[in-house]
């Protein structure tokens, strides 16, 4: 059994359903009151042991445990790297995303918007209960301090996630009332910095297990709030102007935010506490949690333990043995297998998976003419140093959300748009140094640092980590970063249009193509062209879980 989340009890289920209700409301999802404060009901706390406290500290991660696959088809579809094909049906919500036709009746975003809702929820209770809760011998004060100071973390959190993906959304920060109001994203800012640096006192310097916030996981967060704020993201009146596929224009910096996320990743560099890891590969596996690289992660037991497995090894990877199965998700084409373009760079082989071999000896071929380039990182291998994968591949991966290499990315960034450019170079090829390893002089080393160099960093460091789509809505070139590399796929080329054209187009193939597959994933790549439109800088304000209208507006532009 894998280390759990900082000691759950048995009361976790029941006092998770007891948050999740005090904060919705019939058909819907969200819950708390958008005025501030930590009033509550004024009847004073039900909580009387730790073990009450840390259930209701910890109610707050549930939700988020469910949310570790679909990151993956919301973040990763909506952009050129990657097509789903979760469902045979392309109308359906992976493949939905994939093809650029998300509505706000689309399962991602539903399951996304209101989950991240219900874990608001569960740590506006937390904060109210067990800040108001008597001490005892049983409750001490450093108790009720540390608990609060998770659940404001885990709020702040939240709200980092709902702003970058949906824009102004509300702000619901008790536990009694039902706001619909959207707050500015300024507001929203504020509220993510104020959480978060209120939870830095009671949380310690470091915890060893990763799924507990740290002052380091804080410092984190809001190093990467800075640099996005300091970017001034996308409004929707910006949105709305948006004419055909044409980027809108990069406004200037604010150079204090940008300043703030200099000096919050410095926090973290300098505290000592994490490191590149020598070996690239050593970042990824259950054998490899809580390493020295990671910052904060999601945890996972599996499926029928947690809330819910994390999916990312078995929807990248989906089917071992049967490598000609239709994988839930994947790269868009075989180009991408050299995305990376130095062969010396280790981060090309382990980030896309051409072939996997197993324990006993066979071998799957995820390239022409049998499927697809998958990604590498969250396959489940074995700890014996080949990088074979074993048999089964469980859903109980911890989901890395933050890890040391980004801190760099963050400072590098900032510092790249402060026009510090030396300061960034240097940040650059520290992290490169680490991908290149004894081949760093010879093809890794940068002499200068374009923007497109940093911008492919990010692309090469953090493939299949959720950060692509969030990294083009804050550069602001989604738009162009589709239609300009799409077209030139192999399998956008007429061809592949359909298993007829394959067949005639390699006729001393015919035996062994998975034609279908290939004619079905020509579909997406030319849909991903055809249907792009300014509107998917956000994604749209959802309904709630049963499919019923939130009430909240208005709906972002052009849905």
């Amino acid at each position: 059994m894998k280390k759990k989340l900082f000691s759950q009890t048995v009361l976790f289920t029941a006092l998770l359903i007891t948050a999740l209700a005090s904060c919705s409301d019939d058909n819907d999802d969200l819950g708390g009151n958008g005025d501030g404060g930590n009033g509550g009901n004024g009847d004073g706390s039900s909580v009387t042991t730790k073990a009450e406290a840390e259930a209701l500290a910890n109610a707050v991660y549930g939700p988020l445990q469910t949310l570790s696959s679909s990151y993956t088809f919301l973040l990763e579809s909506a952009t050129e790297t990657t097509i789903s094909f979760e469902e045979v049906d392309d109308s359906k919500d992976g493949p939905q995303v994939s093809i650029f036709e998300t509505t706000p009746r689309n399962w991602y975003p539903i399951k996304v918007f209101n989950q991240l809702y219900k874990s608001i929820g569960a740590a506006n209770l937390a904060i109210e209960e067990i800040g108001t809760a008597k001490t005892s011998s049983n409750l001490s004060e450093a108790d009720k301090t540390l608990l609060v100071a998770r659940s404001k973390f885990i709020r702040g959190y939240n709200y980092f996630q709902l702003v970058q993906l949906f824009g102004e959304v509300p702000l619901i920060l008790t536990s009694d009332g039902t706001t619909k109001t959207r707050a500015s994203i300024d507001d929203v800012y504020n509220q993510i910095v104020t959480d978060l640096t209120e939870a830095y006192a009671g949380l310690p310097a470091f915890d060893a297990n990763k799924s507990n916030p740290s002052q380091g996981a804080v410092n984190t967060i809001l190093a990467k709030a800075y640099l996005t704020w300091g970017q001034k993201p996308i409004t929707a009146t910006e949105i709305s102007a948006i004419s055909g596929t044409i980027d809108p224009a990069k406004p200037s910096v604010d150079t204090k935010k940008l300043e703030k996320a200099v000096e919050y990743a410095n926090k973290v560099i300098d505290s000592k506490k994490y490191e590149l890891l020598k070996n690239f590969n050593s970042i990824w596996g259950v054998p490899n949690e809580n390493n020295a690289e990671v910052i904060f992660s999601i945890h996972h037991e599996g499926d029928g333990i947690d809330a819910q497995g994390n999916h990312q090894t078995h929807c990248g990877f989906t089917w071992p043995k049967s490598a000609r199965t239709d994988p839930h998700i994947s790269y868009a084409d075989i180009t991408l297998q050299d995305r990376i373009p130095n062969d010396y760079d280790t981060r090309k082989q382990f980030s896309y998976a051409t072939q996997v071999g197993y324990t006993d000896g066979v071998v799957d071929t995820l390239t022409w003419p049998v499927s697809i380039v998958r990604p590498g990182k969250w396959i489940h291998r074995t700890n014996d140093g080949t990088n074979r994968a074993v048999d089964e591949q469980p859903n109980s991966i911890d989901h890395i959300d933050f890890r040391y290499a980004e801190v760099l990315l963050i400072k590098a960034e900032a510092q790249f748009f402060l026009n510090k450019t030396g300061e960034a170079l240097s940040l650059v090829n520290e992290v490169r140094e680490r991908a290149f390893s004894g081949h760093y002089e010879h093809g890794g080393k940068l002499s200068t640092l374009t923007k497109e160099d940093l911008f492919n960093e990010w692309d090469y460091e953090f493939a299949f980590e959720q950060k692509h789509w969030l990294n083009l809505v804050r550069w602001r070139t989604l738009l162009s970063q589709v239609k300009n590399t799409v077209p030139h796929y192999e399998y956008y080329k007429p061809e592949y249009a359909s298993a007829a054209s394959i067949k005639a187009a390699f006729p001393n193939e015919t035996t062994t193509i998975n034609a279908p597959f290939y004619a079905r994933v020509h579909k997406h790549l030319h849909a991903k062209v055809d249907n792009l439109h300014g509107k998917f800088y956000r994604f749209p304000i959802p309904l709630s879980t049963d499919f019923t209208d939130l009430g909240i507006a208005p709906q972002n532009p052009g849905y």
